[in-house]
């Protein structure tokens, strides 16, 4: 990261992202484009298990996000900084409209642009949602 980074920017305060980053997005009424643009460059790249997104994908995102998501928090495990980048292990809890809540452990490694802002992010994920019980189960009631 340069001394040009941007406050408030993701290489400046890795785990204030983490956290902040999935809120705005899924919780705010604030443009989904704003939201993107605060923390992403223009041409970032996303890959969730090996899927790209582009910025205008993550933008799209946002709207069944914002449709079926009641709430959400991260719980940062682990983080490391470097001048260009950094790398995490962190669980997201996603409340659902409809269902049950979906937890997601993630390992995120992420490319900071000169601005601070994320130009790259390789992540691996993991569904580590509790099992569901049926209420009419033996011992689910």
């Amino acid at each position: 990261m340069s001394a040009t980074a941007l406050p408030g920017s993701p290489a400046l305060d890795l785990a204030a992202f983490l956290t902040r980053f999935p809120r705005e997005i899924a919780l705010s009424e604030e443009d989904p484009a704003t939201v993107v643009d605060r923390y992403h460059t223009p041409d970032v790249v996303q890959y969730n298990d090996g899927m790209a997104m582009t910025r205008d994908m993550l933008v799209a995102h946002a709207k069944p996000i914002r449709r079926n998501v009641l709430d959400v928090r991260v719980d940062v495990q682990d983080s490391l900084l470097t001048p260009d980048g950094a790398a995490a292990r962190y669980t997201l809890h996603a409340d659902m409209r409809k269902g049950p809540v979906v937890v997601t452990e993630i390992y995120m490694f992420v490319r900071f642009a000169p601005d601070g802002r994320v130009c790259r992010i390789d992540q691996i994920t993991r569904d580590v949602s509790p099992p569901e019980q049926e209420a009419d189960a033996p011992g689910g009631e």
